[in-house]
Parts: C-alpha cells; sequence; structure tokens
C-alpha cells in the first residue's frame, strides 16, 4: 500500500509519479528545454526506478498531461494526451513532453544525494539512488487531487485552486491554531478543472473535517432563445464525466464544443418547459454525480485519512524541515 496507490501528504505523489518527474528532471527536459519522446522517459524510468509495466508507466504520465485530470498539469505535453471524450492518448513513441514550470517547483533545490536535503534510497537493484520524498514547493496533495485502489483501502481527493491552497498554509504558518470555518474562508471548496457546480452543504464541512464526505457535482448550464424555440446550452461538466458517452442518450443534440470550450445544445420543442426537461436530465444522466471524498495519504510511514487542516499541517511541517535541512 505504502509504495503503490496512495499519495504521499507532503508531496502529494505517488511513487510512480515521483519517478517519473525524477526522471524527467534527470534527462534535462526542463520547462524552457525542446520536448522529448514519451517513450524515452518511459524507458528511463522502468530501467532505472520503477520495474513495472510500460503502460502503468505511461498512463501515469498521460494523465500529469490532462488539463481535464489535473488541478494544475505537471507535464507539458505534445502531440494527442486524450480528451474528454474518453479517447486515450497516442502511443509512447508519437507523443513527447518536457516538465511544466510549476513541476520545476516540486524538484527544486533537491540537491544530490550526498546532500541529503531529502531522503534518498535504493532502486529496486541498488544500482542507483531515488528520491524517496521530493521538496514540494506548492501543496501538491491538495492542488492536483488523487485517486488510487490499494489493498483494503482506498484514496479519492479533489482538486482545488492553486491560489487558494497556496493562502491556505500560509495562514496555517500564521497561525497553526486557525480554526476550519477561518480556512473554510480562504480554501472555500474543490475547484475541479472541468468546472460545473459544487452542490455544498454540510457534506462539504464534514469531508475537511473528517476526511470523508459526499459533494454532488452539477453541470453548468444555461437557456438560449432561438426564434420561439428554446436551447438548452451544457458550458461545464462535472469532474470525470466522459462528454461523448452523456450526449449518446440524447436525439437531437449538437456537440459544438472546440478549442475554447465545451458547448453542447439541447434543442427543446415550442411547447416545452425547459427547465422541466433540465431537471429530469439532472436526475437521470451524468448531468449531476456524486463525487466521494475520501482523503486518505501517507502520513509518517502509514496510510491515514486525514481532514483539510491535517493535510496543510503535514505539509507545513515537512515544508520547514526542508528549509532547515537545505539551509
Amino acid at each position: 500500500n505504502v509504495s503503490r496507490a496512495i499519495p504521499d501528504v507532503r508531496d502529494g505523489m505517488k511513487p510512480v509519479q515521483r519517478r517519473i518527474l525524477y526522471s524527467m528532471g534527470e534527462l534535462n527536459l526542463f520547462a524552457d528545454k525542446p520536448y522529448r519522446k514519451c517513450a524515452r522517459i518511459v524507458g528511463d524510468c522502468l530501467g532505472k526506478y520503477h520495474p513495472h509495466g510500460d503502460s502503468s508507466v505511461y498512463g501515469a504520465l498521460v494523465r500529469m498531461a490532462q488539463a481535464f485530470n489535473m488541478g494544475a498539469t505537471l507535464v507539458d505535453g505534445q502531440g494527442n494526451f486524450g480528451d474528454i471524450d474518453g479517447n486515450g492518448a497516442a502511443a509512447m513513441r508519437y507523443t513527447e513532453c518536457r516538465l511544466t514550470p510549476l513541476a520545476m517547483e516540486l524538484l527544486k533545490d533537491m540537491g544530490n544525494p550526498d546532500d541529503e536535503i531529502v531522503r534518498w534510497g535504493c532502486n529496486f537493484d541498488d544500482t542507483l539512488k531515488e528520491p524517496e520524498i521530493v521538496p514540494g514547493r506548492f501543496p501538491n496533495l491538495l492542488v492536483n487531487g488523487a485517486s488510487g485502489i490499494a489493498v483494503g483501502l482506498a484514496t479519492n481527493i479533489p482538486t482545488h485552486n492553486l491560489a487558494e491552497t497556496i493562502d491556505g498554509a500560509v495562514a496555517y504558518i500564521d497561525n497553526p491554531r486557525i480554526k476550519l470555518a477561518d480556512m473554510m474562508k480562504i480554501i472555500k471548496g474543490p475547484d475541479f478543472p472541468t468546472g460545473g457546480y459544487i452542490i455544498a452543504d454540510e457534506e462539504l464541512k464534514k469531508a475537511y473535517e473528517t476526511g470523508r464526505g459526499k459533494l454532488i457535482l452539477r453541470a453548468k448550464t444555461h437557456i438560449e432563445a432561438e426564434g420561439d424555440k428554446r436551447l438548452i446550452v451544457i458550458d461545464e461538466l462535472p469532474h470525470q464525466v466522459n462528454k461523448s458517452a452523456l450526449l449518446r442518450g440524447i436525439s437531437d443534440i449538437a456537440d459544438e464544443s472546440d478549442r475554447n470550450g465545451i458547448r453542447a445544445v439541447i434543442k427543446v420543442k415550442k411547447d416545452a418547459d425547459p427547465m422541466a426537461i433540465l431537471a429530469l436530465l439532472f436526475k437521470s444522466t451524468n448531468l449531476s454525480t456524486s463525487f466521494g471524498v475520501n482523503m486518505v495519504a501517507i502520513a509518517g510511514g502509514k496510510p491515514k485519512t486525514l481532514g483539510l487542516l491535517d493535510i496543510i499541517s503535514y505539509y507545513v511541517g515537512y515544508q520547514r524541515e526542508f528549509i532547515v535541512k537545505r539551509t
């Protein structure tokens, strides 16, 4: 469990993600350098640090480049990295990538194994050193969330807004005894990359307090007039809803989405009530879904269910420790 599907509370990454980013750092694939074939990165990561299937490494790399899955992408991909309609990425021999500027903040000031700024361990055959943790100079666990199924436990952490999360960490540094209610004025709730609405009630407070709760996510829609007809327009979808699967069940619908964003148009008959139709769509389709928050992360070497303040306190504690060691 500890070294597979559950992320670490300090840098917010699973081992496969940490190894991919570290491999990319070793290849000097920084944000200002040219792109490099993904196959090269996957091969390096497999051969040096991650003795599992190439598809598991490439799958993790692709997800870190998908803006509709991540709060803030860590891999800058060039080529086909899949889309919200559920189409997969191209094979790794075709796609290219490099680190995003934000991913470089995760790896910043790590030093080398002799400096002992972060903890280093041996790789699978004891020939190389790899970092057991990276500096993580922003609260990546909250920003990018995580989902994973391990043995006997699972995790599902929603994504959050980068600026709000950093402000929350700063507020915690200023006042470690801050109350959850005050923290929730800064971090108001999750911020999903595909947009939509969160129907926030007591459940959100419960999720932040205990680490478990259920949020209702709803698509963002508006109604337009076209002559004497009404159009229901879908602008944003709930997180992890497959757009083409959602639109399949409706007969007269035009998917007008382009590179500027999502726009799906449903034409309503003259005498029908668009609000009633919308209510039915929310009830019986994925225009409204639920997100089961289950914030499990590795803290102090073992999996724990953590509330919002717990995650921030572990993160701030680690940053303090890191800065002392670096200094």
